[in-house]
């Protein structure tokens, strides 16, 4: 495994210079998302098997890094056999894939070594590649089970990833606890210094679904976790995101809208045959791995944009004692719950027509927007003067299938103080008056685009106006 972590070294360029992919005009990187899940028999539990399934419908927007079978709500310890439901989504997945490729015209895979590098936006790895990845972590849960005798392949693996000499942060999903998490960071502190403990830290990006770090009967016993810990001692270094409540609502927006899982998603291709019908909620781990989507809508370095895993701010969490970033008290509940019901209907389209492709090789594309000539998903960061008009030309975004496009600009309330009026919020090119008494004040503007092709797909851009 060390040779294998090793290779992400190897040049960018190489990627670049391979002729059979045509997924290689995407420049960007993907984002490093690591999963923690205590996947599981549909008959206990079928949402880490549903969001599973997602996953792998958009292994192209993800470098996955490590998908580990760990403790959570379902029990303590983790049976090991519970680890074949992975296996199941995997194999579904390499049977899927050939069809999935040719969303970004790719015509093979690089080499295992080379997928073991840095991977760029739009590139499908392969079967073996996440096989590779699948390791399994802390079998107990608690902050009791951290020491000598909980180390793991899935610990190591992070503390691995972590010593890569690699700038990109590696966000970690924790579907059911972060123990795995939480062990790694413990080795490390037995071996380094202060300051090389929050180095090592500071690589990682947490997004916990509720604290599921011990069985469901316990889950009121905050103390019991080791994600108490993780926030008490390192509330400087690590991004802590706490969801508890964006997670509640994608199950019941789920269930609301279960017909079009049934009929869009289940049974579609091999990864859909693995998606199984609800018990209790639909997906409710998804929004871990929604919060880093590179869709041009929020950058998951800035929890406070909203996108389709809601808002969040910092604050005190719901165990009255540590801080992290979260909405489960109002008013933020309502705007995180708000966002996650604006944005559910053109998510779940997103998913119905990559399982399309799934099924069938053939489908839509979301558009690509581009604004004032920028490409790409990162926000765009422009600078204006207070008493000034600015002006936002998204009319050379495009359409892969030449469908048509529609636009729609607006402000992002929750970021500074400043509301302004945009003209021709619904053209393709927009301008703003900046208010004179705004300076020193910034102001998030989206840009949202759908096309009129099957499922109206979304894509969005994100503008950071900063007032001289």
């Amino acid at each position: 495994m060390q040779t294998v972590m090793n290779v992400k070294k190897i040049m960018i360029g190489l990627l670049l210079m391979t002729p059979m992919m045509g997924w290689a005009a995407e420049r960007e990187l993907k984002p490093r998302l690591v999963v923690c899940t205590d996947i599981a028999p549909a008959d206990v539990e079928p949402d880490d098997m549903e969001s599973m399934v997602r996953l792998m419908a958009y292994a192209d927007r993800f470098e996955i890094e490590g998908i580990i079978t760990s403790v959570g709500w379902n029990c303590d310890p983790y049976p090991k056999e519970w680890a074949q439901y992975l296996q199941r989504v995997i194999e579904a997945y390499r049977k899927d894939v050939p069809k999935l490729m040719a969303r970004s015209s790719q015509k093979g895979f690089l080499p295992l070594k080379k997928e073991n590098g840095q991977q760029k936006l739009g590139y499908w790895p392969s079967a073996d590649y996440v096989k590779s990845r699948a390791v399994m972590g802390s079998e107990h849960g608690g902050i009791k089970a951290i020491g000598e005798d909980n180390d793991s392949p899935g610990s190591e693996l992070l503390i691995r990833l972590a010593d890569e000499d690699d700038p990109r942060p590696i966000y970690v999903a924790a579907w059911g606890g972060a123990n795995t998490l939480a062990q790694a960071i413990w080795r490390i502190k037995q071996s380094r210094t202060a300051d090389e403990v929050k180095r090592f830290v500071s690589k990682f990006r947490l997004y916990t679904i509720t604290d599921q770090d011990m069985q469901y009967s316990m889950r009121m016993n905050r103390a019991y976790s080791s994600h108490m810990w993780l926030r008490r001692e390192f509330k400087d270094e690590l991004q802590f995101i706490w969801d508890e409540g964006t997670w509640q609502e994608q199950c019941e927006l789920g269930k609301q809208a279960w017909e079009q899982h049934r009929d869009y998603i289940q049974g579609k291709g091999a990864l859909g045959k693995e998606y199984p019908t609800y018990k209790w909620g639909v997906e409710g781990d998804t929004p871990s791995f929604l919060y880093v989507m590179p869709n041009g809508l929020n950058n998951p370095e800035c929890p406070q944009q909203a996108g389709w895993a809601g808002y969040h701010e910092r604050g005190i969490c719901a165990d009255s004692l540590t801080t992290a970033w979260t909405s489960w008290q109002e008013p933020l509940r309502s705007i995180s719950i708000g966002y996650k019901r604006r944005f559910y209907p053109d998510e779940l389209n997103d998913f119905k027509a990559r399982m399309q492709w799934a099924e069938e090789g053939k489908g839509n594309h979301n558009p690509q927007v581009v604004v004032n000539n920028k490409k790409g998903v990162q926000p765009i960061c422009i600078q204006a003067k207070a008493g000034k008009t600015i002006r936002l030309d998204a009319s050379k975004s495009k359409d892969a299938d030449g469908d048509g496009l529609s636009f729609l600009w607006w402000q992002q309330p929750e970021i500074g103080h400043t509301k302004v009026s945009i003209n021709q919020h619904e053209q393709a090119v927009a301008t703003i008056r900046i208010p004179a008494n705004a300076t020193g004040d910034t102001i998030h503007v989206i840009c949202e685009v759908h096309d009129n092709g099957p499922f109206h797909l979304v894509a969005y851009r994100r503008i950071v106006i900063t007032i001289k």
